[in-house]
């Protein structure tokens, strides 16, 4: 894992405050704040059904109806509302967001000019998205074509195509063979060697452990610890434990299958 001495103090890019979202009479989310510094992978851990995919609706937009404030560099954030907020946003889905009758590289440049992109930009934000992806070699195949794993690393490229402000990944790596995962790994370790933000879901330890410079772990819509590897594991009254040891202290380990 990252050393937590390599992130200077600085205000957080993004912050989240008192959040709540809820689903009829369910609160999905209930009263989360965190922030988010520039530079940082910033994980958002928590069993089935804890709200992690919910508070990234809220974020990207996808949820309205919510209450809290959402703000960025000190602003108010609305990317339902606001285009220009929203441009600063990448997202890539749990679900994969590809058309499967296209090849990666049409992949690829439709999404480039939904963000905006033309020309010898568009060009060059394609090939470097073919390379994040590991796919230059297979640019004009057409994705129904590809395994899972390469369908993966391609919606990881799709959503960074602008090189947004921030990088908004709901559990990348479901599903992949470990090539594909450890190239997915690489990747996001290489883009915030290049100084980009990452707010990155996930329920696999060893993947937190990895990556995250810092963590929030969300347990029924709150969040029930946050800060470094290290500072969750002191405030649990566990110095020195793994996390998935932490996770299970702070979560219980009662079993969170979703219908």
């Amino acid at each position: 894992m990252p050393t937590a001495t390599a992130l200077p103090t600085a205000p957080p890019l993004l912050a989240v405050e008192e959040l709540v979202c809820s689903y009829g009479a369910r609160r999905a989310v209930d009263g989360a704040s965190f922030g988010i510094r520039r530079g940082e992978i910033f994980g958002l851990l928590g069993p089935n059904g804890a709200g992690k995919t919910t508070t990234l609706c809220c974020l990207a937009g996808l949820r309205r109806g919510f209450e809290g404030r959402i703000t960025i560099d000190g602003r108010p954030f609305a990317p339902a509302r606001s285009g220009s907020d929203r441009a600063r946003l990448g997202s890539v889905p749990q679900e994969l967001a590809l058309y499967a009758e296209l090849t990666a590289r049409e992949n690829l440049r439709f999404f480039g000019r939904m963000s905006g992109l033309d020309g010898a930009v568009l060009d060059a934000a394609v090939a470097r998205g073919l390379a994040l992806a590991g796919l230059a070699d297979r640019a004009d195949d057409r994705v129904e074509s590809f395994s899972g794993g390469m369908k993966r690393r391609l919606n990881l490229a799709a959503g960074d195509l602008h090189e947004p402000d921030l990088l908004l990944l709901d559990e990348p790596t479901a599903g992949v063979d470990p090539q594909s995962r450890n190239h997915v790994f690489e990747a996001l370790e290489g883009l915030r060697r290049d100084g980009r933000t990452l707010l990155y879901t996930t329920h696999y330890m060893e993947e937190a452990e990895r990556l995250c410079d810092r963590l929030a772990i969300l347990d029924a819509g709150r969040i029930v610890a946050q800060g470094t590897r290290e500072e969750i594991a002191q405030g649990a009254g566990m110095p020195g434990a793994d996390l998935e040891q932490v996770f299970l202290r702070l979560t219980g380990r009662r079993l969170r299958d979703e219908p």
